[in-house]
Parts: C-alpha cells; sequence; structure tokens
C-alpha cells in the first residue's frame, strides 16, 4: 500500500516502469517497455520521482527487508498495517522492491521474496522512516 501509494497499477507511476524511473536491470523491461539502462550499481536516494507519499525508490535500487517473517501466503495476515511477526519461519524475513540488479518483474511491490534473515547483499539494504512530532508556535 505504501509503495504504491494508494494506486492501483503495478507501478505508482503506472502499468510499467524505465530505467529512467527505476535503477533495475534495463536490459528486461516489464510489459511492453523498451529495454534501457542496466547501471550495475545503486543509486543515490532522490535522482528517480518519489511516490505520492514523497517516499523515494520503493520500486528498484536495493531490495528492502521487511519486518514480517516468512509465511507461505497471506491467511491469517494482520490487516491493520502492523508487521506479521507470529507463526511463519522466523529464520526468513521479507524482501521486497527488486533492485539494481534484478529484472523488472521483482520491482513490482506485490513481488516478495524469502531469504534468511542473516545473509547479506549488496542489493538488499532496509528504510529507516522516522515521525517527527508537529509542535505547534501557538501552543496546544
Amino acid at each position: 500500500m505504501r509503495a504504491r501509494a494508494r494506486t492501483t497499477t503495478p507501478f505508482y507511476f503506472g502499468e510499467t516502469i524505465t530505467s529512467e524511473l527505476v535503477n533495475y536491470d534495463g536490459n528486461y523491461p516489464y510489459g511492453d517497455a523498451t529495454k534501457g539502462k542496466y547501471r550495475q550499481e545503486t543509486t543515490d536516494v532522490g535522482i528517480f520521482p518519489p511516490n505520492s507519499f514523497g517516499l523515494y525508490d520503493m520500486h528498484g535500487n536495493v531490495w528492502e527487508w521487511c519486518q514480517d517473517v516468512w509465511h507461505d501466503n497471506y491467511e491469517g495476515a494482520p490487516t491493520d498495517g502492523s508487521a506479521w511477526e507470529t507463526g511463519g519461519d522466523s529464520n526468513y524475513r521479507i524482501l521486497r522492491g527488486g533492485s539494481w540488479y534484478n529484472n523488472s518483474r521483482n520491482c513490482r511491490s506485490a513481488r516478495r521474496k524469502d531469504f534468511n534473515a542473516v545473509i547479506l547483499k549488496d542489493y538488499w539494504s532496509f528504510r529507516i522512516a522516522s515521525c517527527v512530532p508537529v509542535v505547534s508556535a501557538f501552543g496546544s
């Protein structure tokens, strides 16, 4: 939901992606898109457009570790947006979003992979999110 920013298309900017919008292996385009660049490395955050929530690189660049433990399907998953940390296989965590190393299909937010939580790759990472409280100059 956050990656696509409430859109119904496969990507937050539409039905397909190009290497001008996402960092992935452009030799493997999505759908009818044409081949594009294969940068062979991560790119700086902010060079591609953000989604409507202001989040960058929700598709491509690096696979993102999720807090959820691996489950084979969504049966019994929380419906309130919280992480699914019970049941399943706690040795495996979810990766989402694809990376510079992968083809375009892996960049869909619906695509998820399971990997052992102790393995590291240079195309896997995690996102740090922070909420800063709003302080009014006029008091409360």
